[in-house]
């Protein structure tokens, strides 16, 4: 038997519900395959040895060599495991009371079985029980746990602990705030605070998914909104206990949802987060609520509240803080009343309800992510009706079968497959059906019914009906139903697990093993992620990429490689980095000999110039149809860059004045000053008639310079492509009168493609370029241009004690092949 540490799986504690003592432990008969062996005596007088193993942290992994069928199953009273002890894995027709797990079918391999939740324990031990006739020996597991304490709090959706600040106001540059949480709500308000000047910081579940907004204050007019928003995680309002941290200092945030953290900036410029009177837990006051639109307070457990170093959860049990909205405040976290069920693709229960009734009601939830699946189905006494999932759409099919055969369809909902729970209400009596869909009676369908239907009084749930020919067609239902009601009764689902009424098959009682496989987002660069309960798939509409995860480019990387495709001379998306994160953009091919790539901005030529601020100087801001690290994405690339300026004036200086300063300067993409202009180079403060000498005035460097009342003009190519491209020029002498210019900022052209014409040539049969073995987590990527008049050769190997990848041609032919990593021991 080993045990070794893996990472989240099925259906045990939270890493944060310890065992209290160890009356409260956890026991695993585990039935495993065994040598033969005489039993100890001890063993068979049933006497235990105290030998205990030291256990070096939480257990996410049973494993070892197992029989075929090895059983295990827990009882422990935490608050935690008070309602995880009943979640108990059914057979077929629910024989079974244990959770079994496949086995070997030797005593050499090794069975891994992974659980959902880490048990936190101290010490391990096995308690060998009895042998069995074929050999197999029966053991049990111990854990000894950890003492732990915790202020527990129950919110009921209107009460809120106020923590009212020291002072009417609280700045602050860094905070901390942690707290854990457990709710089957998928909406409500943990946290919220504000100030008279705009700031706030609100926590709260929006559709099981949990959502940060921070905001440091907005400037005047708004001019500078700091509002910033990120969300986390997904499915929450599965009643287990999660953990939230948020960590600020300044304007950097890490928020950390059980342990997955992201990091990001704030909005604005601000660094203060200004609050006025109190911060308020599980929800806010009624003025507040109205404010912000009606949002709900939260429902649930919260734990370990912590702000900036104060207990909060200690303050409310020693009554310092305001707890006045508690209507019946307890330190205990009540058990959820759902008891959902989960069904995979061969489940189904079976409950009696009325029969020869005239009158039909069920009503249940459900969630899933498949847009199909049969809910619900029953035989009439003369006829059948069955509640499906339908595209998405809750259906009603209805074969009434009295003096004709009539079939009734209704529908009702849209996107019901989102995960979420939602509600089913079907009645059907005097003549007509009735469908609600998530308690909204006023889309409410109605229909009617020829004549009055008799009810067969058994229903079955969950689309799979073995064993009967009520139904040929199998659309089977993959995810969770609770809350059933037959006959307006709620269904006592704890009894059907106890075998006191109904039946069922492959079935997991009050569990909901559902997977939200889009969070995170596998799909990269912008794809829409959609899942079934099995699998994910990526939308790549308008991203600009494909494949299954949208990652290979749909573009070229350069103007250069469409030139050697064959192409002439247009406009183009180019993809430099190709599966990075640069979205690809659009640009001006020009196909000559030399292949340049275009990149324009918004400047008219000769666009007019005046003075507009308070010193007379002009400010013109040049913007381009892609973003700065586009920009460089393609100067890096290009063998040189230009951009040609132009300076039309009259009365109008540019770059020189009477004490040498210039009057004009202009900004690049390093964002600093160049006093250079068109013609010249960085650290000349000349035009380009200064460097060929032949400017109107010998005495200037530059045309405008020389302060005529002709129109003059000093124009150029900017060719330091480090600078490129000009984003700011400031025109200092236009104020005066008589003076007027005009300014022309050319599109950014760069020509070539290094890294496409770095070539190697392979001469001898002995050639080769060595690299150094890459090794990768999950994905790499290569590319390369070849050609060759040769039939045979090895393009491209990895070598090392795997061969991750091995690239040939062979007979003409392109071979591709892959090995993956293997882990040993």
């Amino acid at each position: 038997m080993f045990l070794t540490r893996m990472s989240d799986l099925p259906f045990l504690t939270q890493p944060s519900a310890f065992i209290q003592a160890w009356e409260r432990k956890i026991l695993f008969p585990l039935v495993m395959r065994g040598e033969s062996v005489p039993p100890p005596k001890s063993v068979e007088q049933g006497n235990r040895t105290e030998q205990w193993t030291m256990q070096g942290g939480p257990l996410n992994e049973i494993s070892g060599p197992a029989s075929p069928t090895a059983r295990y199953f827990y009882s422990s009273r935490t608050r935690e495991a008070e309602s995880a002890s009943r979640r108990k894995h059914r057979g077929r027709a629910g024989i079974s009371g244990y959770l079994t797990f496949k086995g070997n079918n030797n005593s050499e391999d090794v069975v891994r079985e992974e659980l959902q939740h880490a048990i936190v324990a101290r010490y391990i031990r096995f308690i060998p029980l009895y042998w069995s006739q074929k050999g197999r020996i029966g053991v049990r597991l111990e854990l000894y746990g950890c003492s732990y304490w915790a202020d527990v709090i129950s919110f009921e959706g209107h009460s809120i602990i106020s923590y009212r600040f020291r002072s009417k106001k609280m700045k602050t540059v860094k905070d901390i705030i942690s707290l854990k949480f457990k709710t089957t709500a998928r909406d409500g308000v943990l946290l919220y605070g504000e100030g008279q000047q705009g700031d706030y910081i609100l926590l709260q579940l929006h559709r099981a998914t949990m959502e940060l907004s921070i905001n440091l204050g907005s400037s005047q007019y708004n001019l500078i909104k700091g509002h910033t928003s990120v969300t986390s995680g997904s499915l929450l309002d599965d009643g287990h206990w999660h953990s939230v941290v948020i960590e600020r200092y300044r304007r950097n945030v890490n928020f950390t949802l059980d342990h997955q953290t992201q990091q990001f900036r704030t909005n604005g410029e601000f660094e203060h987060l200004d609050l006025d009177y109190e911060l308020t837990f599980g929800g806010l006051s009624e003025s507040v609520r109205m404010s912000l639109g009606g949002k709900e307070n939260f429902a649930g457990c919260m734990e370990g509240i912590t702000y900036n170093g104060d207990n909060i959860t200690s303050l409310v049990r020693r009554k310092k803080v305001d707890i006045s909205s508690f209507r019946n405040l307890t330190f205990t976290c009540a058990e959820s009343s759902s008891f959902p069920v989960y069904f995979n693709s061969t489940s189904f229960l079976r409950l009696p309800g009325q029969r020869d009734s005239d009158t039909l009601s069920v009503s249940l939830s459900f969630r899933t992510w498949n847009p199909n699946g049969v809910l619900m189905f029953t035989q009439l006494a003369e006829g059948w009706l069955e509640l499906l999932l339908m595209e998405g759409k809750i259906t009603v099919y209805m074969n009434v079968t009295q003096k004709r055969s009539t079939r009734i369809d209704i529908s009702s909902g849209i996107g019901l497959n989102d995960g979420q729970w939602h509600s089913v209400h079907l009645n059907a009596l005097d003549n007509y059906a009735m469908l609600t869909v998530d308690g909204d009676e006023a889309s409410t369908v109605r229909t009617a019914i020829p004549g009055q239907i008799k009810t067969g009084g058994t229903y079955y749930f969950g689309g799979y009906f073995p064993h009967t020919s009520i139904w040929s067609l199998q659309r089977s239902f993959q995810g969770c139903i609770q809350m059933i009601h037959i006959d307006d009764h709620l269904v006592d689902l704890r009894a059907v697990e106890e075998g006191h009424i109904g039946t069922f098959e492959n079935v997991s009682l009050d569990m909901c093993a559902i997977i939200d496989r889009c969070v995170p987002n596998h799909c990269e660069h912008g794809g829409k992620c959609s899942q079934t309960w099995d699998t994910f798939s990526c939308n790549c509409s308008g991203t600009g990429y494909s494949g299954a995860t949208c990652h290979t480019s749909l573009y070229q990387q350069s103007c250069e490689e469409y030139k050697h495709q064959g192409k002439s001379s247009g406009n183009f998306w180019i993809d430099p980095d190709s599966s990075g994160s640069l979205p690809p953009f659009r640009v001006h091919c020009d196909m000559t000999d030399m292949v340049w790539t275009t990149l324009r901005n918004n400047m008219s030529p000769q666009t007019s110039v005046s003075a507009t601020d308070e010193d007379g100087k002009a400010v013109l801001q040049i913007t381009y149809n892609v973003t700065d690290e586009q920009v460089l994405s393609v100067t890096s690339r290009a063998e040189r860059c230009e951009q040609y300026v132009a300076y039309t004036c009259r009365m109008s200086r540019l770059l020189t004045g009477p004490d040498g300063t210039p009057f004009t300067w202009w900004l690049g993409r390093d964002n600093k000053r160049h006093f250079y202009w068109g013609g010249s180079g960085p650290g000349i403060q000349k035009c380009a008639c200064g460097i060929e000498n032949n400017c109107s005035d010998p005495k200037h460097y530059c045309n405008c310079d020389a302060d005529l009342r002709a129109w003059m003009e000093d124009a150029g190519l900017l060719v330091y492509k480090d600078h490129l491209p000009v984003n700011t020029v400031v025109v200092g002498d236009t104020s005066r009168s008589g003076s007027e210019a005009k300014l022309t900022v050319g599109p950014l052209k760069c020509q070539g493609d290094r890294t496409f014409w770095n070539a190697a040539s392979f001469n001898s049969p002995a050639s080769s370029l060595h690299f150094k073995s890459f090794q990768t987590e999950s994905s790499t990527d290569i590319s390369f241009y070849f050609k060759t008049s040769s039939k045979y050769g090895v393009l491209l190997e990895n070598l090392g004690p795997n061969n991750l990848l091995h690239i040939e041609i062979r007979g003409g032919l392109f071979v591709s092949s892959s090995v993956p990593y293997t882990t040993v021991g």
